[in-house]
């Protein structure tokens, strides 16, 4: 059958192939520490009660005809006293965007800056650029980052690339791997940003600044940063990207939004207002009554994160132990979101069976099929499949399953030669 030229050659994600095939062993009664997806078991990370009894609460009230294109406004204005308060931040209700969580977003935010073959810059390793600059034609620079500086851009890394570019796209904390930018780290880049747009003319389009923060209420030790708090004169250029996914444990309630300069914000509302990618509206009228309950808020929050912290910091020290004993692996203490990264260098080994581990993919599924344990390569953010380092997701067991699936993990790995 003939599809067009875009739905030929996208590919799809690396993350469903893998958890698919950990589905199917489930389903035959397999035990799997299933650490691939960047999702939460509800039953180990309910929702909020709050939150739940609004959703209810709401659906009784029957509000369940379409929300506005731009999302409730009741939601907008919590959410913009929110990120004032939180973050010091100043953004009007009109300025923000709520959406079906912050894919739709994210893509908007590609679609409305991005011209056919315009240059965009992300890091690598780095979630989805990758497919959203294909579905927006653009001329994609990825920019690799190194193990010492937590798989970070640095200024450094980012500086030959900028000139041209439309779009630069930033997350932090960082998905796949927990990282966050330090003070100095983020703000060396944000002057960067700054200086390119000094260089463009009146008609020229902008360097625009996408910056994923959806894990930014879920940090353990370490401060989150963002560029207008830095540099208030990056207003007019930044695209937050934000919601309740993670930081509530809501990844299927789907309500995201973005906050950015308002005619960006206009252009992306009307983006979406064409593919319907609208946030539930019993679902974003209960996220704003709950958002502006601050003390219900930060108490669930810093419960939530407190417990998430204990199973990454499990998984990193049973990694770090594995390492003391002579074990080729690596592991970056966890610094926020769900994620841990580790490195298996096993690649080149020999397998029981007499074959070779022959990427990181071939690894994730000898670990599979012989430890009961599933994570994700890093090829699948944009790296090659030949670089032995991965993502752990923790939303999707407890502490007790992670530290049952650790001498497992070391039995896998002693039998490769």
């Amino acid at each position: 059958m003939k599809v067009s030229k875009l739905a030929a050659n996208l590919i799809g994600s690396e993350i469903i192939k893998i958890g698919n095939q950990v589905n199917d062993l489930k389903a035959q009664g397999a035990e799997i520490a299933n650490l691939t997806i960047g999702d939460l078991n509800a039953d180990i990370y309910p929702i909020p009660a709050r939150l739940k009894e609004e959703i209810n609460k709401a659906y009784q009230n029957n509000l369940t005809n379409y929300p506005p294109a731009n999302g409730l406004l009741s939601l907008r204005k919590s959410i913009s006293k929110d990120v004032k308060k939180r973050w010091n931040l100043d953004y009007h209700e009109n300025q923000i965007l709520v959406a079906g969580g912050s894919r739709p977003l994210i893509y908007a935010a590609f679609k409305t800056i991005v011209d056919d073959r315009d240059k965009v810059v992300y890091p690598i390793p780095s979630w989805n650029n990758n497919h959203y600059a294909y579905l927006s034609n653009a001329n994609k620079v990825e920019v690799e980052t190194l193990q010492e500086n937590n798989f970070l851009p640095t200024a450094e890394d980012l500086k030959p690339h900028l000139q041209g570019a439309v779009l630069l796209a930033l997350c932090s904390p960082l998905n796949p791997t927990g990282t966050m930018f330090t003070k100095e780290q983020l703000s060396e880049i944000c002057e960067l940003v700054l200086e390119e747009n000094k260089k463009r003319g009146e008609n020229e389009k902008p360097l625009y600044l996408m910056y994923d923060q959806i894990y930014a209420m879920l940090t353990f030790e370490e401060e989150h940063f963002n560029p207008v708090s830095l540099f208030p004169e990056l207003e007019k250029y930044t695209i937050f990207i934000d919601g309740s996914s993670k930081c509530f444990a809501a990844t299927g309630i789907r309500v995201g939004w973005s906050f950015g300069p308002i005619e960006i914000m206009d252009k992306m509302k009307a983006l979406l207002g064409h593919i319907g990618a609208w946030a539930p509206k019993p679902e974003q009228e209960a996220v704003s009554v709950f958002l502006g309950e601050t003390e219900n808020v930060d108490a669930f929050v810093n419960d939530f994160k407190g417990k998430i912290a204990a199973s990454l910091h499990a998984l990193h020290h049973g990694i770090q132990d594995l390492k003391s004993r002579g074990f080729a692996v690596e592991s970056i203490k966890p610094m926020g979101a769900l994620y841990l990264t580790i490195e298996l260098n096993y690649l080149g080994k020999t397998k029981p069976d007499g074959t070779v581990i022959k990427d990181s993919s071939d690894l994730v599924f000898y670990l599979i099929n012989e430890a009961g344990v599933a994570l994700v390569p890093f090829s699948a953010f944009g790296n090659a499949s030949e670089m032995p380092w991965f993502r752990a997701s923790a939303g999707g067991l407890s502490l007790n399953e992670i530290e049952k699936m650790l001498p497992r993990l070391e039995a896998a790995l002693a039998q490769l030669k």
